[in-house]
């Protein structure tokens, strides 16, 4: 599976922007799909996920309410609404691809197989 990530941009803190991640390649073996992002100097950390079948989601603490994740399986897309942003959700943001064949933490890194090469988001204040 192969992901591209497009969408991100310079916001203003307060506005909103929408990220996107395009599968291909077998994109019908994923299971769940995340994003993720990585703040200067900081470790990579979870953002929100959905799974492909059901469209379950589940989201950080630091984004719930504010972003929402969703997915479009007829365009093998996934997307990131990020609303209210603020100065702290700057950082790249990464789609991320499970494949796996069992149910896991969709929050830990580790377990995602594929990943998209990423796109920056810059909120300023």
């Amino acid at each position: 599976v192969q992901l591209q990530a497009s969408g991100g941009g310079l916001a203003q803190a307060g506005g909103s922007l929408r990220l996107s991640c395009v599968a291909s390649g077998r994109p019908s073996s994923t299971k769940v799909m995340a994003w993720f992002r990585q703040a200067p100097g900081k470790e990579r950390e979870f953002v929100a996920s959905v799974w492909r079948s059901v469209g379950r989601t589940y989201y950080a603490d630091s984004v719930k309410g504010r972003f929402t994740v969703s997915r479009d399986n007829a365009k093998n897309t996934v997307y990131l609404l990020l609303e209210g942003l603020k100065p702290e959700d700057t950082g790249v943001y990464y789609c991320a691809a499970y494949t796996g064949p069992v149910p896991v933490s969709v929050t830990n890194m580790a377990v995602y197989n594929h990943w998209g090469q990423g796109t920056l988001v810059t909120v300023s204040s």
